[in-house]
């Protein structure tokens, strides 16, 4: 880092050429676990804490290091419990839970100021997922609206908002049981339609291995598929795609 900064004081090297080298800096090894600070420079945001399989202490010592370089830190699949353990440990940083999406968000978020993500659901079953696509993609900087419940056993209901659907510049459709909802969708727009297929629906959907291959299969172009009950992914993409 000194040898690079002396060399931009010197002229030897241009911002650009110390941008490029700055993205492969080395981790922070933390022994347990290795936390990519520089994340951010490389892919525009940084490193997410999925707290799945991670005990608390770890979990509160990740973002202890992470909220050190970066202004939001952002942790999902998280219990209110974990929230609560990291309010208590990082004292004057602002720790919010949102529950619906079981995400936590460690510093200040950005106001949402860019385009328009609109998040789609299928059914009600389908909102949590739903809800982490769309925190997401909000805390990432992006403007989202939900529009909820409104499968194709209703069909009636989505086509209802066509004026809604053609406003957004990326949709995210989260459906469960044969998924069908995403190529509706994309049949009647012309941005990317991000669908999520997730584990609701009965034996025969196999937890949402139904509705995964019945995106895949989509016969309306434009449509990108994520993994099942990813809204987290959906929401990421969706708002990389409204930069």
């Amino acid at each position: 880092m000194e040898s690079l900064l002396r060399d931009l004081k010197a002229g030897t090297v241009s911002v650009g050429e110390v941008m490029e080298a700055l993205r492969d800096l080395p981790y922070e090894d933390l022994g347990f676990a290795k936390v990519d600070s520089h994340r951010d420079l490389r892919r525009g945001f940084p490193e997410v804490v999925l707290c799945l399989g991670k005990t608390a202490p770890r979990i509160v010592e990740i973002v202890r290091h992470m909220s050190r370089n970066h202004n939001l830190v952002l942790a999902t699949r998280a219990s209110a419990p974990i929230a609560k353990r990291l309010k208590d440990a990082l004292k004057g940083t602002q720790v919010v839970y949102h529950e619906a999406a079981k995400i936590i968000a460690v510093g200040k978020p950005p106001v949402p100021r860019r385009g328009a993500v609109l998040v789609v659901t299928a059914g009600t079953s389908d909102i949590p997922v739903a809800e982490e696509a769309a925190v997401t993609s909000e805390l990432m900087g992006s403007k989202v609206t939900r529009l909820y419940d409104v499968g194709v056993a209703g069909v009636h209901r989505v086509l209802d908002r066509r004026d809604l659907l053609r406003k957004a510049k990326v949709i995210v459709v989260v459906a469960g049981m044969e998924g069908a909802l995403p190529s509706v969708v994309a049949g009647l727009v012309d941005v990317p339609v991000i669908a999520v297929p997730t584990s609701v629906g009965y034996g025969a959907s196999f937890d949402g291995m139904a509705a995964l291959l019945g995106m895949m299969n989509s016969c309306a172009p434009g449509v990108a598929v994520v993994n099942i009950d990813n809204g987290f992914g959906a929401g990421y993409l969706a708002s990389m795609m409204n930069r």
